[in-house]
């Protein structure tokens, strides 16, 4: 099934988008984060606690920012201390949060070596994110995973990663294709990353370098003994986005929930400091060969699914210009969105089609994330699975990539095994019975599915023709996405986020991508 799409229109949006993130861009390029710092000792091997539970790289970016040195980058101090001491850098970050090491002085900062030294950590910290991602395709060239159909993808929350693997394999096993472990609620607001495997969290598990390690292995062993590789997701959002994405690379996760804007939307985190950080994560995602999810489907939960749909289309327009900024190619691009229309409405199902299809077309390269029903779910258990139903049947109909499965419990308690594997087995009932029906209908021309795409499709490109002329953060401030008002000068982190100095050192800039 294909719908005549306007391609000129499309290929406007595209070049909205370029206008709209340019400017952004340009203000990236003169910022850093602490985030963004505590991310490079990170690569450089930097890890563990200090003190009465601060993370070391935590701990060493606060040492520098108290005696002024920051602006000129955490490489470039740390890698002025390596030359002076020989010591690794586990040591000298170390003896930064004790105090047992001063910062270097700023003449010894721009000695002409120190850039050097920088450098060739950068190169070892990339060559074991290259490491990672060559074990990972060797993987999935032995246990390849299903082409017929799009991934099944279900998640475990229970707090508990012990808890959570045995969740995982259980899911993996009845036939999941990706497995997400949803984070402990309101990680994202923590400036710091936990540490170690944790065992206590609520709504999720808290995302550590640890627990990351643990349910790789988990599902590197399943996936042995069921011959199909099982991807590993996670979120690399919120004030720690870049870290994350780094322990995700090192750890080989498969995909990162990473949108350019939902934790400015739905977090209230500080809109230079989301755009500073989602970039230099996407650079290390697009290194690390990481798939990123996008998080448009959140709109459609606290806007009209009917009234807000272009707001998706054009979102998803900008989310893949700032991926392509960072050097993501439309292969890991998992542009999001959901079945979310009110099943009471008249041709509902119809306008979900469209909605589908359309941003198939307008993506045909990219792995696409279709979120299951939530926001018109009830207590009606029978209903929930006929919406379900039809949400996996508008999947298999479009060509979906990812496919979250609806479970019907989820959001009222932890679901139960059998609950995933209901799940499961429906969807893979509903792909198997209806596998290749998509290919053996046309879209009527001039019929409604037609007329329901140009609709949203143009509506969506006038919507980024207002962003292009007011600016995204005014856009924002006026709540054009998600119905939900954010300040530019607003949300949570902004001290985080600083002016470059003219000394700025960062070496991942110039070796990620090339």
């Amino acid at each position: 099934m294909q719908l005549a799409i306007d391609e000129s229109r499309v290929a406007h949006c595209r070049e909205l988008a370029g206008r709209i993130t340019a400017p952004l861009l340009a203000q990236i390029e003169r910022r850093s984060t602490d985030s963004v710092e505590r991310t490079v000792l990170r690569l450089w091997g930097a890890d563990g606690l200090w003190g009465d539970e601060v993370p070391v790289p935590n701990a060493a970016v606060t040492r520098l920012r108290e005696a002024g040195l920051l602006g000129c980058g955490a490489a470039r101090a740390v890698a002025a201390l390596a030359d002076r001491t020989g010591r690794p850098v586990q040591e000298l970050c170390e003896g930064l949060a004790g105090g047992e090491l001063a910062p270097p002085s700023r003449d010894a900062l721009l000695e002409p070596h120190v850039a050097q030294t920088a450098r060739r950590l950068s190169e070892q910290a990339l060559a074991r994110v290259a490491e990672a991602r060559t074990r990972r395709l060797a993987l999935i060239e032995r246990h390849p995973p299903p082409a017929d159909r799009p991934w099944l993808y279900v998640i475990v929350a229970t707090g508990n990663i012990h808890h959570d693997i045995e969740q995982a394999v259980s899911a993996a096993e009845s036939g999941a294709d990706c497995i997400a472990v949803i984070r402990s609620t309101a990680q994202s607001l923590l400036d710091f990353v936990p540490h170690g495997a944790t065992t206590e969290g609520f709504g999720g598990t808290y995302a550590t370098r640890e627990n990351f390690r643990l349910m790789r292995a988990a599902l590197d062993a399943a996936s042995e003994t069921l011959g199909r590789y099982v991807r590993l997701v996670n979120y690399a959002s919120g004030l720690c986005m870049p870290e994350i994405a780094a322990l995700a690379a090192v750890e080989r996760l498969d995909m990162l929930l990473n949108d350019s804007m939902y934790g400015i939307i739905f977090r209230d985190i500080n809109p230079l400091r989301t755009f500073v950080d989602q970039h230099f994560s996407r650079r290390i995602c697009a290194e690390a060969r990481i798939i990123i999810n996008t998080g448009e489907d959140n709109y459609l939960t606290t806007a009209d699914a009917v009234e807000a749909a272009h707001t998706v289309l054009a979102s998803q327009f900008i989310n893949e210009s700032f991926a392509h900024a960072a050097g993501l190619s439309e292969a890991l691009m998992g542009l999001g969105h959901a079945f979310e229309i009110d099943p009471a409405l008249p041709d509902g199902f119809l306008m979900e089609l469209a909605q589908a299809q359309l941003i198939r077309q307008v993506f045909p390269k990219a792995p696409i994330k279709f979120m299951p029903p939530t926001k018109h779910m009830t207590g009606d258990v029978f209903l929930g699975y006929r919406l379900d139903a039809m949400f996996d049947l508008a999947s298999v109909m479009t060509g979906q990539t990812i496919h979250l499965c609806g479970i019907l419990t989820e959001a009222l308690h932890t679901p139960l095994l059998q609950d995933r594997m209901l799940a499961l087995e429906g969807a893979r009932y509903i792909m198997t019975t209806a596998a290749g029906l998509g290919r053996e209908l046309d879209a009527k021309p001039g019929g409604r599915l037609a007329a329901r795409a140009a609709e949203v499709l143009a509506k969506a490109e006038n919507l980024l023709a207002d962003i292009a002329r007011i600016g995204l953060l005014e856009a924002l401030a006026r709540g054009l996405f998600a119905d939900i008002k954010r300040r530019p000068d607003g949300g949570k982190g902004g001290e985080g986020c600083f002016e470059r100095e003219p000394e700025y050192l960062n070496p991942f800039e110039e070796l990620l991508g090339r």
